[in-house]
């Protein structure tokens, strides 16, 4: 990583409880999203005035915290993960950061059954990051999710440097570059990706 990468990277410092949570998920086997990403969602939270978050993949609870970092004070994430042991983790990051219980709802389960339940244009932010191989399937549900206006962040969408290298063909590989290709070519969204971290690549659903 370039200096000026590294700077951007950690530009705002971590909080205690996020540095905990981190350290969770190296000893439960999952990746969270870099410290740069965090930022990032934070703000794009914020700049919404997100009251109603959905996060696809909870691990263990560092981008919830990123969110409810920018989200309203009153404002509730819904969280699904399909490992248990994961969302434990988060719900204890997020009591160890003051949050509220009734500002998280944690559904263990496979997004692609729980999305589905989730009402029409209701949220203001998606954020995804579970598994890569469904990716442009939960890119399908979050648009549909979304209020216009509101944002969509995916995690991921740069992949170890693999989306950029079309000689790069596995199976996730694959999978995040064409959900990415689907949000480029989507007309009613506006796009950005941004180069921290593994790749936050967001965009705003456009008004009606």
């Amino acid at each position: 990583m370039s200096n000026s990468r590294s700077y951007a990277e950690f530009f705002i410092s971590e909080s205690e409880e996020a540095s905990t949570a981190r350290r969770r998920a190296a000893d439960l086997g999952c990746t969270p999203i870099g410290a740069g990403g965090a930022t990032a969602l934070t703000f794009l939270a914020a700049a919404v005035q997100a009251k109603a978050v959905v996060e696809i993949g909870t691990g263990a609870g560092v981008s919830g915290l990123a969110l409810l970092a920018g989200m309203t004070a009153d404002g509730i994430l819904t969280s699904i993960d399909v490992e248990a042991e994961n969302q434990r983790a988060a719900k204890l990051a997020f009591t160890e950061a003051g949050v509220a219980g009734a500002r998280t709802r944690l559904i263990n389960g496979r997004a692609l059954e729980v999305l589905p339940r989730l009402t029409d244009g209701a949220y203001d932010l998606v954020h995804v990051d579970a598994a890569k191989s469904e990716y442009g399937l939960y890119v399908t549900e979050a648009i549909r999710l979304l209020r216009p206006g509101g944002v969509l962040a995916v995690d991921n969408a740069l992949w170890h440097d693999k989306v950029a290298d079309p000689t790069q063909r596995d199976a996730e590989t694959v999978a995040v570059r064409e959900a990415g290709r689907m949000i480029r070519e989507d007309e009613s969204l506006v796009p950005v990706l941004i180069p921290l971290g593994d790749g936050l690549l967001a965009a705003v659903k456009r008004p009606r």
